[in-house]
């Protein structure tokens, strides 16, 4: 059976609250005596999974250059492949996506998880190529938003945005030359947003399949935001109206 392991408190903490019978085994640095440590073997072995005091040295080996904070999962099985019907066709409320185009940095894709999770999103979207992927530094960053968040990637992302549009949802890109304010602009409840990486920004394909583009207002000497920033600020932008 394949093997993959996810490490940092806040992501294993939320995989022992969400689906514990997916770990086979926590191993925690034995020198991790503190509060956090003490809280992460109640989780454990109320849901009883397996904990080891292991040497700091294993769990270095084990995480590689990963800052694990001493603490590492081990999951039995690879991540389960997630197709974005099985999302749409379960919706109960107008569809409130993410897609991500050119974000290759896996602290950027973990931080745009946390973001959507925060906002309520349905599911967020990548391609295959040119795109991070879901891997430990990722799922760290998300702080357990990786387990909650659908993650789906596609292997062709303009088909992907056509697909969206068949299904009336509103894709409204962000680009900092557009006209029309995110503030002042109106789109409808079932909306994807779709956001580039920061200085290269969407590609032309994906701009183009688009049917609105705004810009954040910027008021000071920087003239772009990181994209889990610019992420949060549409998402929030967009929950606030959905409230309304």
């Amino acid at each position: 059976m394949s093997t993959r392991l996810i490490y940092g408190f806040h992501a294993i903490i939320a995989k022992l609250r969400q689906a514990p019978g997916e770990i086979r085994e926590i191993l925690l640095d034995a020198q991790r005596q503190d509060a956090r440590g003490r809280d992460l073997m109640q989780h454990a072995e109320l849901q009883g999974v397996r904990l080891h005091l292991v040497a700091g040295k294993r769990l270095d080996d084990l995480a590689g250059s990963g800052r694990h904070q001493g603490v590492v999962a081990l999951l039995a099985g690879a991540r389960k492949s997630l197709h974005l019907d099985d999302v749409l066709d379960t919706l109960e409320e107008p569809a409130f996506l993410l897609v991500l185009d050119g974000v290759t940095d896996p602290r950027n894709l973990g931080a745009c998880l946390r973001v959507a999770d925060a906002a309520g999103v349905h599911a967020v979207i990548a391609p295959k190529d040119r795109a991070a992927g879901l891997n430990e530094v990722a799922v760290k960053t998300a702080c357990g938003a990786a387990e909650s968040v659908p993650y789906i990637t596609v292997t062709n992302l303009a088909r992907c945005l056509r697909e969206l549009k068949e299904r009336d949802i509103w894709l409204v890109g962000t680009a900092g030359e557009a006209s029309d304010s995110l503030y002042a602009a109106d789109w409808p409840q079932a909306t994807a947003w779709v956001l580039g990486a920061e200085g290269e920004g969407m590609r032309r394909l994906t701009r183009e399949t688009c049917d609105q583009l705004v810009h954040i207002p910027m008021h000071g000497s920087v003239d772009s935001l990181n994209v889990s920033v610019a992420a949060g600020v549409c998402l929030f932008e967009a929950r606030r109206r959905r409230l309304a």
